[in-house]
């Protein structure tokens, strides 16, 4: 197993992490890239637990990722199958599994500050830290997407599952976009990664 992770986390986090997978019997599943989701826990019915997590994930974020799921795997052990799946109990469980890898062998000396201030209250999703998000993808392969605070107000640009949006006003923090098929508007957050069509 320790083979497998030096493929996909920093070495530093190899041994560490495998404790947490052993510790915590883990069926640990790399899968294809879903775009909806970066990984999820699940109860087996025989009453194995198995995480899966994208391949296509780089190494900081796979094990961002990774600690996630074990920590919903822990707080739901610990707290009970009640608690809400980002809530409090989980926050608390994710941020003390997190501590040990926020350092610098593992992690690049600029996203510690970022990872510590996301740590101080973790969101069910670090791509919705978009500091944070756009920091760690920069440690991803080069693609020809742009982010949609990059597309110009008013430009078309199309997701992933092939429907194509009109740039609108940012609100606050997200990006009001027109689905051109349906009139319909979403609100999209900055680092969204959308091809552009120009």
């Amino acid at each position: 197993m320790t083979e497998i992770l030096e493929k996909y986390i920093p070495q530093a986090s190899v041994i560490p992490a495998f404790e947490l997978i052993k510790n915590h019997n883990v069926h640990l599943k790399i899968v294809n890239e879903r775009v909806t989701r970066h990984g999820d826990y699940r109860k087996m019915p025989n009453g194995q637990h198995q995480i899966t997590v994208n391949a296509t994930l780089n190494k900081y974020r796979f094990l961002i990722t990774l600690v996630h799921e074990i920590a919903h795997l822990e707080a739901f052990t610990k707290f009970g199958r009640h608690i809400k799946p980002h809530g409090l109990e989980w926050k608390r469980t994710f941020q003390l599994m997190m501590l040990p890898f926020l350092r610098p062998e593992v992690f690049p000396n600029n996203l510690l500050p970022l990872l510590a201030r996301h740590f101080k209250n973790p969101k069910a999703s670090s791509d919705t830290d978009a500091t944070l998000a756009l920091a760690l993808k920069q440690f991803d392969p080069q693609n020809d997407k742009n982010y949609i605070f990059e597309i110009p107000f008013g430009a078309h640009f199309r997701i992933y599952n092939g429907k194509i949006f009109k740039r609108g006003n940012q609100r606050v923090k997200r990006f009001e976009c027109t689905e051109i098929a349906t009139g319909k508007v979403y609100l999209f957050n900055p680092n969204a990664e959308v091809e552009f069509l120009k």
